[in-house]
C-alpha cells in the first residue's frame, strides 16, 4: 500500500475554484465555449444566411430617387412694407416643422391626385414576391376579399405612400432632402419631384389664404376706424361751435393774437428804447453847447453837414490869415464871426432834432401803453377759455388717434393687397430627383452581413440556451461546484475496436473450475492490457485517492451510481484488477444482488456466491473466482432466484460479520452495489463500508438526478471519497474545461502508449 500523505487542512481547493477567473480564465472559458458550439453557431449562421440569399432571390428591387430643398432664410420680399402676415424668423425648430410639413398627409393627398397614384397597382394593388403573396393570403383572412371603394383605394395608397417616403433634414442646415423608394426608377424620381412640387404649391396656398383672411378683417377693421375717425372730428367741430372757439392754421385765434401782441409790444419797447437813448444823446449835446459834438442822425443831416462845411473852411482861412497878418486884423475877426454864426446855426439844427426826438420817444411810449393793453386784455380772455381748450384738446387727440389708425390699417390693406397678388414661398428646390442608376433595395452586402450577423448572435444565444440545458456533468469543475465533492478520475470511454488492436500476446496460463476467463467483453482487461492509456491512469488516480483520504482507512470501498447502465460494475472490476496488478490482495465482491451483471460478464457459470457464504451454505475459499493474470479474488452474487428484500441482506449482522472477516484477510475489498435510484441496497451499507466511489456517466447522467440520489442517501453522501466521470469523450470534454492549465490532460502524448481516444 501507498504511504499516505497528510494535507494540510488550510488548504481548500474548492475555496480556489469559488475565486474570480482572470481575465486569461474568462477568454479561455468563452474560446472552449466557443469549441464546445461551433457547429451550432456556423449552422444558425448558416441557415441565416441562406434565408438572406433567399429573400434576395425573391425579393423584387426598388429604387430610390432624391430631390433636395433648402428653407431659405433671405426674407425676398416684392414689397418692402410690412405685411401683416409676416414670416416668422427660420430657425431650427422650424427647418423641422417644415420636414413634418412634407411627411404630412395634406401632401401625400396631393401628389397622389395630381399623379393618379390610386390607379397603380404599387400603391393600392398586391405586395410583391414570395413574401408580399403569403402577406395578402393572410391579410385577406382577416379583413375579406371584397373589392376595395375609392376611399379605401386613397386610404391604401397613403400608408403605401408614407412608407416609401423618406425626408430628413441634411446636418444642421437649412437643407432638407426628399427621397422616395419606388419599384419604378422613373416613378421614383416623378414622385420625388412632385413632393417638393406640392409642398411648394402648399407654401403658398397656405399664404394665400392667410393673405386673403386678412385682407377681409383689415377691410372691416378699415370701415369700422372710418366710422370712428369721423365721428371724432365731428365732436371737435361741434364742440368749437358751442365754446366759440375760432381757429386758425391748427392754433385758437386768441393764442393766435397774443402771439402777435407779444411780438409787437417786445418791438415796441425796443423801440421806446432807442428813441429815448436818441433823446437822452442829443439833450447832452445841445446841453454842452458843442457844435461838433456826434449824433447818429446828424450825419445823415444835409443841413448840419453843409454848416459844418463852412464852419471848417472858414476855420481854415482864419487859421491862415491869423498866421499871416495877425489874430486881430480885420479880416481874421470877421471870421471868426462867421464862424460864430455858422455854431448857433447848428445849435438851432440840433435843438430841432430833439424835439424831433422828443416827439417820437412819446409816439413810442404811447404805442407800447396802448399794446400792453391789448396783450392783457388777450390773457384774460384766454384764461377764461382754458377749461374748454383742454376738453378740445383731448377731442383733437382722439380724432387724431382714429385718423392714424385709419390711414395706417388702409397702408396696410393696400399692401396686402398687392402681397395676396404675389405671394413669396421661403421653399425653393435646389436639385430635383433624377432617375437612379441603380437599385437602392434590397442592398445585397447588408442583407447578407446582416443575415450573417443575425446568424452569429442567434447561434450564440442559442448555444447558451444550449450550455443552460446542458444539465449533465462535463467537467470535474462541475462536479466539485455542484455536488460539493472531489472529482477522483474522469475514465474516457475506450472503443472495442481499439482495445482488440491493442491486446498483447499472453501466455497461456493455467485454467482451474473457477477461474475468470476473457469474454466477449475486452474494456475489461484494458487497463492491464494497456497499463500506460489514458484509462488505466484514471483507474489508479481512484486507489490514490483512496490511499491518500486521512480521515478514515479505505479498504472497503463501495461503488455505486444513480442510474442502471453508467458503467460502475464494469469500473469495479477493471479497478480491483488494476490494484490487484500492483500485488495488493483484492476481493471484489457483487453486492448487486437485483441484477448481477457483473457476475454475469466474469463468472457465468457461478453456482455459489455471497448469500451462500451469509448462509454457511459453503465457505469463501469455496465460492470466490481468481483471475489467473492478476490473482483477484471475485465473490459472485450468484442467486437461485429473486429477492425481493436483499436491503435486509446487506444490513444483517452476517453481512457485517462477513465484511469484518474479509478486513483482515485482504487488503482492499471492492463492493460493486445496485444503483441508488432504483433499490434502496446501498442506503444501509454504511455500517460495514469505509467510503463510497460514486460513479456517473459523463455527458449523459442529469444533474437533478444526481442530486437527487445523493440526497436520498444520507450515509453515501457522507462517506463519499468522490466522483467518478466514466465513458468520458476526452475531444468534446478539452471543449468544456474553462482553464486552459488542464488542457495537458487532453494532450494525445499522455495517451500514445495503449489505448487513445
Amino acid at each position: 500500500m501507498l504511504q499516505r500523505n497528510q494535507i494540510s487542512p488550510s488548504v481548500d481547493l474548492r475555496n480556489r475554484s469559488a475565486e474570480l477567473p482572470s481575465l486569461a480564465e474568462t477568454f479561455d472559458a468563452f474560446v472552449t465555449y466557443l469549441l464546445r458550439q461551433y457547429w451550432v453557431i456556423l449552422g444558425t449562421a448558416a441557415l441565416c444566411l441562406f434565408g438572406g440569399i433567399c429573400y434576395l432571390a425573391t425579393a423584387a428591387p426598388s429604387y430610390t430617387a432624391l430631390a433636395t430643398m433648402i428653407i431659405d432664410t433671405r426674407k425676398f420680399q416684392v414689397f418692402q412694407q410690412q405685411s401683416p402676415v409676416s414670416d416668422v424668423p427660420v430657425d431650427s425648430s422650424a427647418v423641422e416643422s417644415q420636414v413634418e410639413i412634407l411627411k404630412s398627409e395634406n401632401v401625400a393627398l396631393a401628389v397622389i391626385r395630381d399623379l393618379k397614384l390610386t390607379d397603380d397597382p404599387e400603391f393600392v394593388g398586391s405586395k410583391v414576391g414570395a413574401a408580399g403573396a403569403v402577406l395578402d393570403f393572410v391579410t385577406g383572412l382577416f379583413t375579406g376579399s371584397g373589392p376595395p371603394n375609392e376611399f379605401d383605394r386613397t386610404r391604401r395608397a397613403v400608408r403605401t405612400f408614407q412608407k416609401q417616403l423618406e425626408v430628413r433634414r441634411r446636418g444642421m442646415t437649412y437643407v432638407i432632402e426628399v427621397s422616395f423608394r419606388s419599384l419604378d426608377p422613373e416613378r421614383a424620381a416623378q414622385i420625388a419631384n412632385a413632393v417638393a412640387d406640392a409642398y411648394i404649391v402648399d407654401q403658398l396656398d397656405s399664404k394665400f389664404q392667410a393673405t386673403r383672411r386678412a385682407s377681409v378683417w383689415l377691410q372691416d377693421r378699415i370701415q369700422e376706424l372710418r366710422s370712428q375717425a369721423s365721428s371724432a372730428e365731428r365732436a371737435v367741430l361741434d364742440y368749437k361751435k358751442t365754446n366759440n372757439i375760432v381757429t386758425s392754421s391748427g392754433k385758437l385765434m386768441n393764442e393766435q393774437q397774443l402771439g402777435e401782441l407779444n411780438t409787437q409790444l417786445l418791438h415796441v419797447k425796443s423801440q421806446v428804447t432807442d428813441a429815448k437813448a436818441k433823446l437822452d444823446r442829443i439833450e447832452a449835446v445841445v446841453k454842452s453847447g458843442v457844435p461838433d459834438a456826434t449824433v447818429a442822425d446828424t450825419l445823415n443831416n444835409q443841413v448840419i453837414t453843409k454848416l459844418r462845411s463852412q464852419y471848417l473852411e472858414l476855420a481854415n482861412r482864419e487859421a491862415d490869415w491869423s498866421s499871416r497878418y495877425g489874430y486881430n486884423h480885420l479880416a481874421a475877426v470877421n471870421l471868426r464871426n462867421q464862424m460864430r454864426e455858422i455854431q448857433s446855426s447848428i445849435m438851432d439844427e440840433l435843438k430841432r432834432l430833439a424835439e424831433s426826438y422828443k416827439s417820437d420817444y412819446a409816439i413810442a411810449l404811447q404805442r407800447q401803453s396802448e399794446i400792453e393793453r391789448a396783450v392783457n386784455d388777450s390773457v384774460s380772455q384766454s384764461q377764461s377759455t382754458n377749461q374748454a381748450q383742454v376738453t378740445l384738446r383731448e377731442l383733437e387727440s382722439s380724432a387724431q388717434t382714429y385718423r392714424s389708425l385709419y390711414d395706417n390699417f388702409l397702408q396696410r390693406y393696400m399692401e396686402n393687397v398687392q402681397q395676396q397678388s404675389f405671394p413669396v414661398s421661403e421653399a425653393r428646390v435646389i436639385t430635383r430627383a433624377s432617375r437612379p442608376l441603380g437599385k437602392s433595395h434590397p442592398q445585397t452586402f447588408v442583407v447578407l452581413a446582416l443575415s450573417m450577423l443575425g446568424g452569429l448572435i442567434a447561434g450564440l444565444g442559442l448555444g447558451v440556451l444550449r450550455d443552460l440545458y446542458d444539465r449533465v456533468f462535463r467537467t470535474a469543475e462541475m462536479v466539485e461546484t455542484i455536488l460539493d465533492t472531489d472529482c477522483v478520475a474522469i475514465v474516457p470511454r475506450v472503443p472495442a475496436g481499439q482495445i482488440k488492436a491493442a491486446v498483447a500476446v499472453r501466455p497461456n496460463l493455467p485454467a482451474g473450475p473457477r477461474t475468470i476467463r476473457r469474454g466477449d467483453e475486452p474494456v475489461l482487461w484494458a487497463a492491464i492490457d494497456s497499463p500506460f492509456s489514458r484509462f488505466s491512469e484514471a483507474i489508479r488516480s481512484i486507489k490514490v485517492n483512496a490511499d491518500l483520504n486521512v480521515t478514515k482507512p479505505s479498504k472497503i470501498l463501495g461503488l455505486t451510481s444513480a442510474l442502471p447502465n453508467e458503467g460502475k460494475s464494469t469500473l469495479a472490476f477493471v479497478f480491483a484488477q488494476l490494484v490487484a496488478q500492483s500485488g495488493a490482495r483484492v476481493l471484489l465482491i457483487d453486492c448487486d444482488l437485483r441484477n448481477p451483471s457483473l457476475s454475469r460478464k466474469v463468472a457465468a457459470n457461478a453456482e455459489r456466491g455471497i448469500l451462500d457464504v451469509l448462509s454457511n451454505n459453503a465457505t469463501l475459499q469455496d465460492t470466490i473466482w481468481r483471475d489467473p493474470e492478476t490473482g483477484l479474488a471475485f465473490l459472485p452474487g450468484a442467486t437461485r432466484s429473486r429477492i425481493a428484500h436483499s436491503h435486509e441482506v446487506l444490513a444483517s449482522d452476517q453481512m457485517k460479520d462477513f465484511i469484518d472477516a474479509a478486513r483482515s484477510q485482504y487488503d482492499y475489498v471492492i463492493v460493486d452495489f445496485p444503483p441508488l435510484t432504483p433499490v434502496v441496497d446501498v442506503r444501509i451499507t454504511a455500517h460495514f463500508v469505509d467510503s463510497f466511489v460514486f460513479i456517473v456517466e459523463w455527458g449523459k447522467t442529469q444533474v437533478q438526478v444526481v442530486e437527487r440520489a445523493l440526497r436520498s442517501a444520507r450515509a453515501v453522501n457522507e462517506n463519499l471519497l468522490g466522483v467518478v466521470l466514466n465513458k468520458a469523450d476526452i475531444a468534446a470534454m478539452s471543449r468544456y474545461s474553462g482553464y486552459g492549465g488542464k488542457n495537458y490532460y487532453y494532450n494525445s502524448h499522455y495517451g500514445r502508449y495503449g489505448y487513445t481516444e
